[in-house]
C-alpha cells in the first residue's frame, strides 16, 4: 500500500499517530520516504501513483474520502496572502483556489514557510489568513486537505476513524526535532497546532460542500489527470 503524506507542521499529529498503527512495516517505510508538498501528491494520487494520501481538498472533490482532514474553524497561521503582487504558491491548489473564492490579492504561501512568515510579522501584520477570512465570511470550517484513497477503502476508513478518536500528545523531543527541522519554536508549534483540526464532523462537510460550490461558480479548474 502506497501511502504519500504531506511534509508540513500540520500533520505532526499524524506522524505519531501512525508510527503507532499496526500496519506492515512497508506501510510505514514508505511513508518515511514519500513526503511532499500538497500539488505534488495531487498529481500522484491522480495519476494513482499513490493510493492514498492527504491532498488537497479541491483535487479530492471526486475522490473517495476518508473522515479526516486537515481543518482549520477560523485562523489556521500556514495559509496566508502577504500584501504584495499577486503570486499562487506552486505548493497548494486549494489555498489558491481559496484566494480566488475570497478575492484576496497577495503572494500566497502555504504549510511552514507562511507559519515561520506569520510568526515573524505578528507586529506589522502585512499579511491575510485565508482560514480566518473564510470563516468571517461564511462562518463555516475551512477543509484544506483531505485523506483520500484510490485503493483499500476498507483499510483507509478504518484508520481514518482510528486516528480521528485519538489525542495525540507530541513528546517533548519530537517538538524539539521539529524546532531543529523547520526553525520554528516548540511553544509556537505547540500554539499552531491548536488550530488544526482532523474530523470531517458534520460543520466541516458544510464548509466543503460550501467551498465546492464557490470554486464551480469562479470557474475554477478543479486538477485532474490531463
Amino acid at each position: 500500500m502506497r501511502f504519500g503524506k504531506i511534509d508540513y507542521l500540520n500533520l505532526a499529529p499524524f506522524d505519531i499517530f501512525i508510527k503507532k498503527y499496526p500496519t506492515q512495516s512497508s506501510f510505514k517505510l514508505f511513508i518515511n520516504h514519500h513526503k511532499n508538498y500538497p500539488a505534488k501528491l495531487n498529481k500522484e494520487f491522480l495519476f494513482k501513483r499513490i493510493d492514498a494520501g492527504f491532498i488537497s481538498s479541491i483535487a479530492g472533490m471526486k475522490s473517495k474520502k476518508t473522515k479526516s482532514a486537515i481543518i482549520s474553524y477560523g485562523e489556521v497561521w500556514s495559509v496566508v496572502a502577504i500584501k504584495s503582487d499577486n503570486k499562487f504558491d506552486y505548493q497548494s491548489a486549494s489555498s489558491n483556489a481559496l484566494s480566488i473564492v475570497l478575492k484576496i490579492d497577495g503572494e500566497i504561501l502555504i504549510g511552514n514557510r507562511a507559519l515561520e512568515y506569520k510568526l515573524g510579522h505578528k507586529l506589522d501584520k502585512d499579511y491575510i489568513d485565508l482560514g480566518l477570512e473564510w470563516y468571517k465570511k461564511y462562518r463555516l470550517p475551512f477543509v484544506f486537505g483531505l485523506l483520500c484513497c484510490n485503493k483499500f477503502e476498507k483499510f483507509y476508513n478504518k484508520l481514518s476513524e482510528s486516528f480521528n478518536n485519538q489525542n495525540m500528545k507530541i513528546p517533548q523531543y519530537l517538538l524539539k526535532e521539529y524546532e531543529n527541522l523547520t526553525k520554528i519554536k516548540k511553544g509556537d508549534i505547540k500554539e499552531y497546532l491548536k488550530h488544526i483540526h482532523y474530523k470531517v464532523s458534520n460543520k466541516p462537510k458544510i464548509g466543503l460542500n460550501r467551498f465546492y460550490r464557490c470554486v464551480r461558480l469562479a470557474r475554477i479548474k478543479i486538477p485532474s489527470r490531463f
